[in-house]
């Protein structure tokens, strides 16, 4: 079986037959969202997933745009973009005029690395579990320059989050231009300790690029307290957006210089009203926005589905990815990957190594996360990690999601090993 699953004309499920004749073992809040129904959809990390009622809310923008669309994009759309601002500001803890909406968090990382200016003699530190996307863009703009990537090795399984902040402080040194670290790793699910190495790269000096794209919904997030000099996050994930939405996050005394990848009318605009960095990262060229301006409706909704609000939500899916990660390591008969304290909506675990051939795709599909999805329909994401043949298995936890899933989750990965 290769890499590649072909979209178009999906294998039916060997033990299940018709794909439609059963309903996955969601929980009752899955009625929320418009996901198959027969699939037991445990990769809520990877793009997210979209509730109907927001879905209704953008179509809503849509039309609004479209009924007019000079008065739209030239009256109407900045009033609404400092709307949702504001409220995703309140959100994150972060004051609006640090905030810039950008489509995904990869380009809020390239908007960054392609602003800076580096030297020979820079060094740009970065762990090994950097998001593949956001390693590229660094190794891009220091091949540019000349700068080194010095990658800093983090064990997983890890038994304590002490280890990530002393070896990244321990790689750091006179040479050190940056650091970039993920707040919330992709392949590996760990929320990583990054409020100590950001309080001790701001007394050294050094400027901090977090990449935060599973963070925005996941954690309690306090962007003015934490201080980094940079940040980057989707909201398209955790926040439940329409793809599109993401947010970038810049410093007051770093926001001169820093420019869009799309340099546009805003770079030479007569306007004094409003920072240079808003007036050019809000109008990059004609785009959909409609995906930034149903973010207060999606903060609104989700704080709605349980009592307690968006905490309750945060916890609720916390709780049922700590309770179904001892399913998934008694399955694959190893011990738990790491501690509680480094879990939020994710959590990984080592497999066997698999094949080392060459992925058919730039989004990276194991063959046997083909068969998870051929034979037991799981959707779950297997992914190379550090290299393959080395890889790892990654659940998701969401409020549709239930404890049912995992058991089958555990069945399924019980056959396979």
């Amino acid at each position: 079986m290769n890499g590649h699953r072909d979209v178009s004309s999906p294998t039916p499920r060997k033990d299940l037959g018709d794909p439609n004749a059963r309903r996955a073992a969601t929980s009752e809040h899955a009625v929320h969202w418009q996901l198959d129904p027969s699939i037991e959809f445990l990769n809520h990390g990877s793009f997210g997933a979209c509730p109907t009622v927001i879905l209704e809310a953008q179509q809503r923008w849509r039309e609004r745009m479209e009924l007019e669309p000079v008065r739209f994009f030239v009256h109407e759309l900045e009033p609404a973009l400092d709307v949702a601002r504001d409220e995703l500001a309140a959100f994150i803890g972060a004051e609006s005029e640090t905030l810039a909406f950008v489509p995904n968090a990869t380009f809020g990382i390239n908007s960054v690395l392609r602003s800076l200016t580096f030297s020979p003699r820079d060094e740009l530190l970065v762990s090994d579990h950097e998001y593949n996307a956001s390693r590229n863009a660094l190794e891009f703009v220091a091949q540019r320059s000349g700068a080194q990537v010095k990658v800093v090795e983090l064990p997983f399984p890890l038994q304590d989050p002490g280890e990530v902040v002393e070896r990244m402080l321990g790689a750091v040194n006179d040479r050190t231009r940056l650091v970039m670290i993920d707040h919330v790793t992709s392949q590996t699910g760990l929320v990583m300790p990054v409020e100590p190495i950001i309080e001790e790269l701001n007394r050294r000096g050094i400027d901090s690029l977090i990449d935060g794209a599973h963070a925005p919904g996941m954690l309690p997030l306090d962007l003015g307290r934490l201080g980094a000099t940079y940040y980057t996050g989707n909201c398209h994930k955790w926040l439940c957006t329409p793809k599109g939405a993401a947010l970038l996050y810049v410093r007051t005394d770093k926001q001169e210089g820093l420019r869009p990848l799309a340099i546009s009318h805003g770079a030479n605009s007569p306007r004094s009203d409003r920072s240079r960095y808003q007036i050019e990262f809000d109008w990059t060229g004609t785009v959909d926005p409609t995906a930034w301006l149903v973010i207060p409706e999606a903060i609104r909704f989700l704080s709605s589905l349980l009592p307690g609000g968006f905490d309750a939500l945060r916890q609720h899916n916390r709780e049922l990815a700590l309770a179904a990660r001892p399913l998934v390591a008694e399955a694959l008969e190893i011990e738990l990957p790491c501690p509680d304290s480094m879990i939020g909506h994710l959590a990984s675990f080592p497999l066997p190594n698999g094949s080392d051939e060459a992925p058919k795709s730039s989004l990276y599909v194991d063959p046997m996360q083909d068969e998870l999805m051929e034979q037991w329909g799981i959707e779950i994401p297997i992914m190379p990690w550090p290299a393959p043949p080395k890889r790892v298995l990654r659940f998701s936890s969401q409020l549709y999601n239930s404890m049912e899933q995992y058991r089958r989750l555990a069945e399924a990965l019980r056959t396979l090993f």
